[in-house]
């Protein structure tokens, strides 16, 4: 094996064997040899390892002479004597002696350490190529503009293996797509595709495995290649881009000026570097996703927004249209839906598009107040009308003079007084509690109830009279889990809301929040989603909200029944629902249904059986013949 002997101008001698297929001379320590000579460029020579045997080029514009004549590049013997510089370079066909030092004294005195010198520098340069990757991943680690993120890489790429060019193809679908096309000055490319060879890329895209090229002209496998030919091309390397072992790209680097510049080991930190940033830029590619989806629901959510309500699904829809026709009339409207669908909120809505918007907007929960209290709260009080009533008070009707009052579950009203509200509904005025002289008010009353208060009335619990009374125009809600995508609407409007007062960090949700945002039943509806978001923004550690942070496992969200179970559950649930209409009579709850009325005995008989844990009999009403009968 052939080697070099260099001494530098202040006398010292460093001997090295030339094992690489090209070995680079310069003053840069990230030169194989380093030599500390200031008058040398950071990179100086270049010495080839061909079969005809070391060629020294000059690696730029520097100058060196052989045996005193003016060269820039020549074959090199034992006999020369190279001066570059200050320094000056001998060739020999022989290994360097192991007693000579990496760096020996003046004179050439042999450095018994010579051998340690050499290992440390190797294990130098390993540490400064892992800081350097260190120093890449923290520099990216909080950036997810992903354009960004491939061009740091790729000047990252060309300036560890010291290429003059290189360039970043991800996979979109089936097809490699070139992202970025740079150069040595961390330039863009243009027409980055021409500039590469497809064969090359090709290769690497369907094994999956490095390709490191010294002189593809000269390349069994590639010399044919019409892009290798045509681009002349000389020194590539080519590693893939994985994620989790799927290929999602690859890095391309190359030089067209000189061979053998890429060695196993360039080969290796690219590898080492393409591994660490496959997953930069994955979470960067997903980042990214998720707030282009993020924007687009936000872009949505301002499309279906009427006032401070959010929806889109038909249900809703019908909502919107009537609050804009109620709203101008000033008529008492009765608001239905289960619990937690949001009554006041429409409510509100009404108040603010009508004419009395300037006025109060006054709520009062009829089922939240005690019965001895409601009334005081409702008409006000005179002073010493009861126990504790030491001065005069204006109840909720005076206070919403002008204005709305918003009656909230009026169906829990004691029987006693929905007379008086009756009574305060029909003559506009009302009496304070222990005070005979009646106040006129000038109102406009909305109510609400998650009862279905026709069956009320029926039972005798609500007054027939004051339900049509509060009744002039029906709005009823549907529940959350029946509005379809509405929830990833609501759900985000509600995010931007309480994002900035218990979380500023988190400005999204991750898929799998999503997805268990529609699979979820949504019992409480959107009281209850209005919870788990305040609550998962106060306890969440990352930046975007997920499933686990909603408190939405998988064992909390209703799995997907089979089609055949699902009808039976809902044949059964609206047989129920028919029967508590017709108050149990089981004839008319058949004649509404238009079945034979055994279908009704035997799904009655079917739940007495089932509670009794015996043996049930056929519900399904297709095992019997148009009768009724067994067949």
């Amino acid at each position: 094996m052939a080697s070099l002997t260099l001494k530098t101008p202040d006398g010292k001698v460093k001997a090295v064997t030339l094992i690489k297929p090209l070995t680079i001379i310069g003053r840069g320590a990230g030169n194989d040899i380093p030599l500390e000579d200031p008058r040398l460029p950071e990179t100086a020579l270049l010495v080839h390892r061909d079969k005809q045997g070391f060629l020294l080029r000059s690696a730029g514009t520097t100058d060196f002479t052989v045996n005193g004549k003016r060269k820039a590049e020549h074959l090199l013997t034992p006999a020369d004597v190279v001066k570059v510089a200050g320094t000056e370079i001998s060739f020999s066909r022989e290994d360097a002696p192991r007693a000579l030092p990496a760096l020996a004294g003046a004179g050439g005195t042999a450095d018994p350490d010579a051998h340690t010198s050499e290992v440390t520098g190797v294990l130098a340069r390993e540490h400064s190529f892992l800081a350097r990757l260190v120093d890449f991943s923290n520099q990216l680690a909080g950036v997810y503009d992903v354009a960004r993120v491939l061009e740091a890489l790729m000047d990252e790429a060309i300036a560890l293996t010291r290429a003059d060019k290189g360039f970043l193809l991800l996979l979109e679908g089936a097809d490699p797509r070139v992202r970025v096309a740079r150069n040595l000055d961390r330039e863009n490319l243009e027409e980055g595709l021409e500039r590469l060879s497809d064969s090359i890329v090709r290769k690497v895209f369907q094994t999956g495995q490095p390709v490191i090229l010294s002189n593809a002209l000269d390349d069994p496998e590639f010399k044919s290649s019409e892009s290798v030919v045509n681009l002349r091309l000389l020194s590539v390397m080519c590693v893939p881009l994985k994620h989790k072992g799927e290929l999602m790209g690859l890095i391309y680097v190359g030089n067209d000026k000189l061979r053998d510049r890429f060695e196993p080991r360039a080969r290796d930190m690219l590898m080492v570097l393409a591994a660490q940033a496959s997953l930069v830029i994955k979470n960067a590619i997903l980042v990214n996703e998720l707030m282009v989806d993020n924007r687009a629901l936000r872009t949505r959510l301002e499309d279906h927004r009427f006032g401070d309500l959010i929806g889109s699904c038909d249900g809703m829809r019908e909502v919107f249209k009537k609050i804009e026709k109620v709203s101008q009339a000033d008529i008492t409207v009765l608001i239905t839906g289960e619990s937690g669908t949001g009554k006041e909120l429409i409510a509100r809505e009404i108040h603010r598009r009508s004419p009395r918007a300037s006025g109060p907007f006054v709520a009062i929960n009829c089922g939240a107040i005690p019965e001895n209290l409601l009334e005081s709260e409702l008409f006000g009080h005179v002073k010493g009308a009861f126990t504790g009533a030491v001065a005069a008070r204006q109840g909720k009707f005076q206070a919403a003079i002008g204005g709305t009052l918003f009656l909230d579950e009026v169906g829990d009203m004691p029987a006693a007084l929905q007379v008086k509200l009756l009574r305060a509904l029909q003559e506009k005025v009302v009496y304070r509690v222990g005070e005979n002289r009646p106040e006129p008010v000038n109102i406009r009353v909305l109510a609400a109830t998650h009862r279905t208060l026709e069956n009320e009335v029926k039972r005798g619990t609500f007054r027939e009279d004051l339900y049509y009374r509060i009744n002039t125009v029906t709005l009823h809600l549907p529940a959350l889990r029946d509005r379809g995508e509405d929830v990833e609407l609501v759900a985000t409007y509600l995010l931007r809301k309480f994002s900035a007062e218990f979380n500023p960090r988190v400005t999204a949700f991750r898929p799998d929040a999503l997805r268990a945002f529609r699979r979820h039943q949504w019992p409480g509806n959107i009281r209850e989603l209005e919870n788990r978001i305040k609550k998962a923004l106060v306890m969440a550690d990352g930046v975007q909200l997920t499933a686990r942070d909603l408190d939405l496992e998988p064992e909390s969200i209703e799995p997907v029944v089979p089609l055949d179970q699902a009808l039976e559950n809902f044949r059964r649930s609206y047989i129920d629902k028919a029967l508590r209409q017709n108050d149990n009579n089981r004839t008319k709850t058949a004649e509404d249904l238009g079945v034979n009325p055994r279908t009704i005995f035997r799904h009655l008989e079917k739940l007495e059986a089932e509670r009794r844990g015996e043996p049930t009999i056929p519900a399904d009403g297709a095992e019997y013949d148009e009768d009724g009968d067994a067949p």
